[in-house]
């Protein structure tokens, strides 16, 4: 069963996530203690034949090897290439799941296309939302052990009610070397064509709504078994394995605690009189290599996240519970095209009838959250200038002629030309070069009668109570 602790998370607090770190089921600790505890043997043995079996010349030459595996296990990419091997495989995970067909849909589209209270009319619907669950139930004996070791034949599909004994003779008859999970689909659509024929689908706009959303449903049933046939590549897969393993594995050797190298051990002060000399400065003697140890806690736990969900319809805590979405599917889709078919409570005014606004009612523990204004935008209290300036609207009349001048500020007008005939709109020409501002209210292009367009167009200004000719770009 799939392990949920969305309640234990529902709030952020202290040590919110520390109480989910004693869960068993589940857990890295239920995955990776017997590769931890095979590591930590290998390594306390490596140590103890280093410190008790060892000669001083053999000790010696350990110490070089021990260097070597160290450096070497420098080299290898191992965060690189295992996070974007468990980025993909969690994104095939999910992709997986968003593609196990669920009826819901299909199932409202045959409640309300498929018309008829007689026997004739339930037996249709009945029959149209069991070929549904049928096609699921075939796909999924072909990738999910649950749902095989639950139906291991195709005696136990027909004793479970999902397939008559004259529909298993039809389909055992069909010759075919692929798999035939799409056979009821098959049937859905010659089953649905004749209920048209018959008046139980009233025209051809509700067949055709019928028919897409069995697309839709056979679709993923398609997705999932192609997600099952193709899988990542396995020269990706044993490029990570080879790389989390071969890393540990000069690990093992290379951070083994040996003594220092004469050239790389720490200055000493110098010595006072009479004072002997102590040995040589090195790493400390750690008996219990605890980062090593986390080290590979996390990288080799990263990969059995990995080989838990790459494949999640096996048998793993964290897999998905097929075996409960077959048994959900088939009794909410009888139920929606069969007790719920025309059974309608009766309609009546809701409580908020003579009200203009609606308000539901807050219980004590959650009044505080009506007192909160609404959202309204991110800039709804941006505060806007109070220079009644900025606030002017400038209409700018198409040109009669000839193309739209294109604007420019001054400082790029130097760098285009003096002979430049498009003069630069801002604020600072709407004024006059001498004396107070003036505030101008219109603005518009004009052209110059009896002249070239693009060599005449200025910018003429209109201002209150004023006659001030145009000036000229």
């Amino acid at each position: 069963m799939t392990v949920s602790y969305t309640l234990k998370v529902a709030e952020a607090r202290f040590g919110g996530f520390s109480g989910l770190l004693l869960r068993w089921r589940g857990s890295i600790y239920k995955l990776l203690y017997k590769e931890f505890l095979l590591f930590t043997v290998l390594y306390a043995l490596l140590s103890i034949t280093y410190r008790l079996l060892l000669t001083q010349e053999q000790r010696h030459v350990y110490a070089q090897v021990a260097r070597y595996c160290n450096r070497s296990a420098d080299l290898i990419p191992l965060s690189f290439v295992l996070g974007f091997y468990v980025t993909l495989v969690v994104n095939r995970w999910w992709a997986q799941y968003t593609s196990i067909p669920l009826p819901d849909q299909l199932m409202c589209v045959i409640s309300a296309s498929v018309h008829g209270v007689d026997q004739r009319g339930r037996l249709m619907r009945r029959t149209l939302v069991r070929y549904a669950n049928l096609a699921s139930v075939l796909v999924l004996r072909s990738v999910s052990t649950r749902v095989l070791k639950r139906f291991p034949t195709m005696e136990h599909v027909v004793d479970a009610g999902f397939m008559s004994q004259e529909e298993r003779k039809k389909f055992e008859s069909l010759k075919s070397d692929f798999n035939k999970y799409w056979v009821p689909c098959v049937w859905f659509t010659n089953l649905a064509a004749q209920a048209r024929r018959d008046g139980r689908i009233h025209d051809d706009m509700a067949l055709c709504l019928l028919l897409k959303e069995l697309n839709k449903y056979r679709a993923k049933c398609s997705m999932l078994f192609h997600y099952d046939w193709i899988s990542i590549p396995l020269v990706y897969t044993q490029v990570v394995t080879i790389a989390v393993y071969s890393f540990f594995a000069l690990s093992l050797v290379g951070h083994q605690f040996v003594e220092p190298e004469a050239r790389a051990a720490k200055p000493q002060e110098p010595l006072e009189p009479g004072q002997e000399p102590g040995p040589a400065l090195g790493d400390m003697d750690m008996y219990v290599p605890l980062t090593t140890l986390l080290q590979f806690f996390f990288y080799a736990g990263w990969l059995k996240v990995a080989e838990q969900i790459i494949n999640p319809f096996g048998e793993d805590d964290d897999d998905f519970e097929t075996n409960q979405l077959i048994d959900r599917n088939l009794q909410v889709s009888l139920l929606s095209v069969d007790d719920m078919y025309q059974n309608l409570p009766p309609a009546e005014k809701d409580p908020y009838w003579d009200e203009g606004s609606a308000q539901p009612p807050y219980t004590v523990a959650t009044v505080a959250e009506s007192l909160r204004p609404s959202f309204l935008g991110s800039t709804f209290n941006l505060r806007v200038s109070d220079d009644p300036e900025q606030s002017l609207q400038v209409e700018a009349s198409p040109v009669s002629a000839g193309r739209v001048p294109a604007a420019q500020t001054p400082l790029l007008s130097r760098f285009l030309g003096a002979g430049e005939p498009f003069p630069a709109v801002s604020l600072g020409n709407f004024g006059g070069t001498q004396g107070a501002p003036r505030t101008p209210h219109l603005l518009r292009f004009r052209v110059e009668e009896g002249g070239d367009p693009e060599n005449a167009d200025c910018i003429e200004e209109e201002t209150a109570g004023s006659g001030d000719q145009a000036r000229e770009p």
